[in-house]
């Protein structure tokens, strides 16, 4: 519990999602699947890091091409 009270968002996910109140109650060895789904929850694992870092990327690429669109039809 003090772990979980350490991190907001582990309070967070613990609120919204009340099951794990009594999933770690029953079985605390739970607690590491229970940071895992809280994770995926906020989309904090490396793979949703990649995609949101990966869509960033493919923005700033659309926006340099839509400037250099726009530096062209002006000459």
């Amino acid at each position: 519990m003090d772990y979980i009270r350490a991190n907001p968002d582990l309070i967070k996910f613990l609120r919204e999602q009340p099951i794990w109140y009594r999933k770690l109650s029953r079985n605390p060895n739970e607690f590491e699947t229970f940071q895992i789904a809280a994770m995926h929850y906020y989309r904090k694992t490396i793979p949703h890091q990649v995609e949101k870092f990966s869509n960033g990327v493919q923005m700033a690429s659309m926006m340099m091409g839509m400037f250099q669109a726009m530096n062209s039809n002006q000459t």
